[in-house]
């Protein structure tokens, strides 16, 4: 019986690692990403969006006023703002805001509420073919609910 006891304790030290690590993975998955956590203080991606880069995340932030209706598309930003913050070729790349582009037609949010944005993280300059909008990060494919 002595042995038996040994035998499975000994059993289960392979698995401690992962055991540790669980706890660490779910939490990781509850916290959603700030904005300000893509960048680094030289508006490079950090290593937190470079390492996420064409992964599925959570984004929180508030939704900017749409560039029009019927849209499958907004920008998130870190802050409220009440008017949206439309970006250009060659301008400065904020920090602060994030293109996404939603599976269907979006349900505005008033934008002073907070919200969680989920969506494959892309990284690159990018220029919408549709609208003009400029973006060096953005959500595909996301979905987005009041925080």
């Amino acid at each position: 019986m002595q042995n038996l006891n040994r035998r499975f304790l000994l059993s289960l030290i392979p698995a401690v690692p992962l055991a540790l690590a669980v706890p660490n993975l779910l939490r990781a998955q509850e916290a959603p990403i700030k904005l300000r956590d893509l960048y680094n203080r030289d508006m490079s991606f950090s290593d937190i969006a470079l390492a996420n880069e064409g992964a599925r995340v959570t984004i929180a932030g508030f939704m900017a006023p749409p560039l029009k209706a019927e849209a499958d598309f907004f920008v998130l930003t870190k802050m409220p703002m009440a008017v949206c913050p439309f970006c250009e070729p060659g301008t400065p790349w904020p920090d602060d805001i994030l293109a996404v582009y939603t599976k269907r037609v979006v349900d505005v949010i008033p934008f002073n509420v907070a919200m969680e944005t989920t969506g494959l993280l892309e990284l690159g300059k990018y220029v919408d073919p549709e609208l003009g909008f400029y973006s060096e990060v953005r959500l595909t494919d996301a979905v987005y609910s009041r925080a």
